[in-house]
């Protein structure tokens, strides 16, 4: 989770019957997927395959019990005027990431062969790298991601939880862009609303950034010190009629940064300076998962 960005990526979620034959093909999965990472990831080691894998809230404790992430709850909607970050099904996570999509399409496979009819899937989406790490706006995604040791620091639990130390919280949404309302906006305009340059990825002036921005309403401070997210985004899309839009995903050591930083889009901070790149996208799903370390998946076995 803490390893730069790649090229393609797969974000699948998947809920898990209610019996107990489900559940126990589900946590011998979790025993073997490193092994299944190696396995698939060595016909090209410069492909930097990897996979993390998460669990919401109501699958840890029927898959695991206690103890349990002392911060993990469900996902909280937020309504505000038209704006909603939705609350949608989703017990385990997979983000799939490789320099290669057939990889990535390749371990998802062999994952989903292992799980059979133990799941249903509630949403597969297949993400690509844009040019030079932009969004489907134009715009770079991922900027003032931290880097070096901040990214470990930023994403994994420590002594705060020590059952659970080495493992990260993670929050994903997918947005629908509208992309003709947005096309239609004044570059000067959507360069306000970003809060950086869209050429030059240059970050506005104070004085030139509305408290709209988005890029100010998504860094959270606390005690006058930034607390870091981890963001792995990835644009996603089809051409012909098709949806198109931002894959979120965020990790960090508590779901609290990542809550507040929603609670500031969608209603503002203050109340009222929401982030007007709302106006031009949408969430459809929503869901919070902690990934454990990987010595806890290893013990299942």
């Amino acid at each position: 989770m803490t390893e730069p960005a790649t090229r393609a990526a797969i974000f699948l979620t998947v809920t898990v019957d209610a019996d107990d034959p489900s559940r126990d093909v589900v946590r011998g999965l979790c025993a073997d997927l490193g092994g299944l990472i190696r396995s698939v990831g060595a016909r090209d080691h410069e492909g930097r395959l990897s996979c993390v894998i998460a669990f919401g809230s109501d699958a840890w404790d029927r898959l695991f019990g206690t103890p349990r992430p002392a911060g993990l709850h469900p996902m909280r909607e937020i309504h505000s005027g038209p704006r909603h970050a939705v609350a949608t099904s989703g017990d385990v996570l997979f983000h799939i990431r490789a320099e290669r999509m057939d990889l990535c399409f390749e371990l998802a496979m062999h994952i989903m062969a292992r799980l059979g009819s133990a799941v249903t899937t509630a949403d597969e989406t297949h993400g690509f790298q844009y040019f030079d790490d932009r969004d489907l706006t134009g715009f770079v995604d991922g900027t003032e991601n931290p880097v070096g040791e901040e990214r470990v620091e930023a994403t994994i639990v420590g002594d705060e939880d020590p059952a659970f130390t080495g493992g990260s919280y993670v929050l994903v949404q997918k947005y629908i862009h509208d992309l003709r309302s947005w096309d239609a906006v004044p570059v000067e305009e959507q360069e306000r609303i970003i809060g950086r340059k869209k050429l030059a990825d240059i970050e506005l002036s104070e004085d030139e950034k509305p408290p709209y921005a988005h890029n100010a309403l998504t860094v959270i401070e606390e005690d006058g010190a930034e607390i870091a997210i981890l963001r792995h985004n990835m644009p996603f899309g089809m051409v012909a009629g098709g949806e198109a839009g931002t894959y979120f995903i965020g990790y960090a050591r508590s779901l609290h940064p990542l809550e507040v930083m929603l609670e500031n889009m969608f209603v503002g901070n203050p109340p009222g300076t929401y982030d007007r790149l709302l106006d031009h996208t949408h969430p459809v799903t929503g869901g919070v998962f902690f990934a454990p370390p990987a010595d806890f998946l290893d013990a299942l076995g």
